[in-house]
């Protein structure tokens, strides 16, 4: 009787311990294996699996850092451009505006443009305002003057236009602004060194031959009326011809004025100008 006890308990103890789950497999029948070939061939499938897994696994992280790193520089390189400064939002609009502006008031700029057929009557009196126009005309007008006071105004004059078509161009090959239809200088702009819109050279010469004239020459109430209306219409004939912006206009005429507040600083008086005008004509002896 104990023999028979003792195995009986030792029986429930081992099926017991079976009955675990970590030891479930153990009471699962084995599974039928159709010889080596087939264990070689679900190794090689099982290989083959896990290869695929890994390189699955490997390719989202390799994806996954490329679009982390491009995130992280992303921000740098475009904050500028995403997160623009007040000061940079008021220039961008300004010019924007100023562009469309100008853009819309070249209705001369070609001759199939709305006022295309005005185009030779404005482009005439933007000839009015060309250097080339005003140095040749008051170098002829001082051949033909017999005035000490005379030849000293126009000495002063000759002298603002030589340096008012000198500052403009190199504040033009400075900035090298194109105009807003980007058309090309015609052979006297050329010859004026006037290729570029800003700024505006026909206004700046406008504005200091202008308040040139009206500070030396004693003129009429009308005559100071029109020839203040002839340097803005000079002014805006360029921008209605489609050569300037309107930023370039009102930089030329600051520009003209400043000219005009130098020579007024640097005035050559009439001996000054005398010894000019003999070494210019070949006519000065100093030992004589």
């Amino acid at each position: 009787m104990p023999s028979s006890y003792n195995v009986r308990s030792r029986a429930r103890e081992r099926n017991n311990v079976l009955g675990r789950p970590e030891f479930m497999s153990l009471n699962q029948p084995p599974a039928r294996s159709g010889g080596p070939s087939e264990s070689r061939g679900s190794a090689r499938r099982a290989g083959q699996i896990k290869h695929q897994t890994s390189q699955s696994c490997e390719e989202p992280t390799d994806s996954g850092s490329k679009d982390r790193r491009e995130s992280s520089k992303m921000p740098e390189e475009d904050c500028m451009q995403l997160n623009p400064s007040f000061k940079g939002i008021a220039m961008n609009s300004l010019l924007a505006i100023d562009i469309s502006l100008s853009k819309r008031m070249g209705v001369c700029a070609y001759t199939s443009s709305s006022w295309g057929g005005c185009r030779s009557m404005v482009g005439l009196l933007a000839f009015t305002g060309h250097g080339i126009t005003w140095i040749i005309g008051t170098i002829v007008c001082l051949t033909r003057s017999n005035t000490l006071a005379g030849q000293e105004v126009l000495v002063n004059l000759l002298l603002a236009l030589i340096l008012d078509v000198m500052t403009v161009a190199g504040v033009q090959r400075l900035v090298k602004r194109r105009g807003p239809w980007e058309m090309m200088p015609g052979f006297m702009d050329c010859v004026a060194m006037d290729m570029y819109s800003f700024p505006a050279a026909h206004a700046s010469r406008a504005a200091m031959v202008s308040k040139f004239l009206l500070s030396h020459l004693v003129l009429a109430v009308p005559l100071r009326i029109l020839l203040v209306l002839w340097a803005f219409l000079v002014g805006i004939s360029r921008v209605v011809l489609g050569k300037h912006h309107l930023t370039d206009m009102v930089c030329g005429f600051a520009l003209g004025l400043f000219h005009f507040s130098l020579m007024e600083t640097v005035w050559l008086s009439s001996n000054t100008c005398q010894t000019l005008i003999s070494i210019s004509t070949f006519s000065w002896s100093p030992f004589f």
